[in-house]
């Protein structure tokens, strides 16, 4: 990988860098098989991702005729990382074992360690016989819908494909590495204006966003529209706050300290409930929740909006689900594409069916919409959510970041990018959409650290 990186920076045409020899072993980030029960008796929480995640040589997978392989330049860590790494709901094993049933291609995934990672952005080096529209060369991010173009369900809203997964946490030979295996119906072109990082940070968590709020497939946000954002700041939240502003609506940010209060005012959010100072309650105990802070909850957004939200942005799942659709103002939505602190959820019916509330499901987004939101990216009107870099040896120290909620927006990986702030195509047009626009999150992370390291 050495000499395909030495090309890469220094500027080799498509031809040479196709002629580069790919190598037999490549350096990933891991779970191993063996493993899975490493973490049995501990509590969710407690599971720590630096003891499951290996940084190591793996052996290359042949190329299938419609993929890439892709030197990848640097990636990110999403939830569905720290997942694997604690091997919940299930261990990842089990969705490579049913691809490996597929097809002979899909018999490659099978293997006793699963490369993960959702997000990279990177350089084709190789294109397989059947891909048309990217050459050696091309510099790309990866949004991670796996699908292939059997399944008819697919053909409407590839999501709806019955083998529709999420690749390199559903697949292997994932982002976390410094080369991966893409479909070529993965690729998307690469923000010349971003450095590596910052375009890898964006796909997943973004085009997420993007279909639960702007797409045709879930809440379809209007001008005006009040939007409830739980975690308006986390990898999800901070691309859906810049959605609801770019769009004309009114976001409502929901955090959990004043740090991330600041954060979302320069953003440009006014309305921001910081729920720790709240000290919101819920749940009164495991059982049973709390209907009376369901209503101090929906008082407290009043004041601010002067009304309930038309859209509830939900993915926390069990210790919010309750308060989200209460909140939900007559005829409302509320649209959920996750459920990070638990999947079996309880709210009261009475006030979905009564007050003609819709729940909606979301699940990251098909192509065209991840393409629509990666132009939102390069147009400079969204901007990355980058608040701190890692080395790909560091993965688990970051995913425990992440799995602990110590982060803002998003945590990139490098892997086979020499430094931070590289990559940059097109300085004119970062200079005209703004240094301290696209670097917000990452300069706000970096007040914060030093006051803490000050006590301050």
């Amino acid at each position: 990988m050495k000499e395909i990186a030495e090309a890469i920076l220094a500027g080799a045409g498509s031809e040479e860098i196709g002629a580069l020899p790919i190598p037999d072993f490549y350096r990933a980030a891991y779970v191993k098989r063996d493993e899975i029960d490493m973490f049995e008796g501990v509590e969710s929480r407690d599971k720590d991702p630096r003891l499951s995640l290996h940084v190591g040589e793996v052996e290359t997978p042949e190329l299938a005729p419609d993929e890439v392989y892709l030197a990848v330049m640097a990636s990110s860590i999403n939830f569905n990382t720290v997942w694997s790494s604690i091997f919940e709901p299930i261990p990842t094993f089990a969705f490579l074992d049913r691809l490996g049933r597929e097809s002979v291609w899909g018999a490659r995934h099978v293997r006793d360690h699963h490369v993960v990672g959702s997000d990279a952005s990177g350089v084709v080096v190789r294109v397989g016989s059947a891909v048309r529209n990217w050459k050696p060369g091309d510099r790309v991010t990866v949004h991670c819908n796996y699908v292939d173009d059997q399944d008819p369900f697919g053909h409407d809203d590839s999501m709806m494909s019955g083998n529709q997964r999420i690749w390199g946490f559903e697949s292997n030979f994932g982002g976390l590495a410094d080369l991966a295996v893409v479909k070529a119906n993965q690729l998307m072109p690469k923000a010349a204006h971003l450095t590596w990082e910052e375009a890898a940070v964006n796909t997943l968590c973004a085009s997420t966003s993007y279909r639960m709020l702007v797409g045709q497939n879930a809440a379809r946000m209007k001008q005006g529209d009040i939007v409830l954002i739980w975690g308006a700041t986390g990898g999800l939240g901070s691309y859906a706050s810049q959605l609801v502003l770019n769009g004309g609506g009114i976001p409502v940010g929901v955090v959990s300290s004043p740090d991330k209060v600041d954060l979302l005012h320069s953003l440009g959010v006014e309305f921001v409930i910081d729920r720790r100072a709240a000290d919101y309650r819920f749940w009164a105990d495991e059982h049973t929740q709390d209907e009376g802070e369901w209503r101090r909850f929906g008082r407290d957004i009043r004041a601010l909006t002067g009304a309930d939200p038309d859209i509830v942005f939900e993915h926390p799942g069990r210790q919010t689900m309750g308060a989200s659709v209460f909140v939900a103002a007559r005829g409302g939505t509320i649209v959920t594409c996750a459920a990070t602190s638990g999947y079996m959820i309880e709210y009261d019916n009475r006030h979905l069916w009564m007050k003609l509330k819709k729940l909606i499901a979301s699940h990251f987004a098909n192509y065209n919409e991840a393409w629509q939101m990666n132009r939102l990216l390069e147009l400079g009107a969204i901007q990355p959510t980058l608040s701190q870099t890692y080395e790909l040896s560091e993965v688990g120290e970051a995913a425990h970041q992440v799995h602990r909620n110590l982060h803002e927006g998003k945590l990139g990986i490098l892997c086979l990018a020499p430094g931070e702030g590289t990559g940059i195509s097109d300085p004119a047009r970062r200079e005209m959409i703004g240094e301290d626009r696209i670097t917000l999150f990452h300069r706000h992370a970096e007040s914060v650290r030093a006051a803490r390291e000050s006590g301050t």
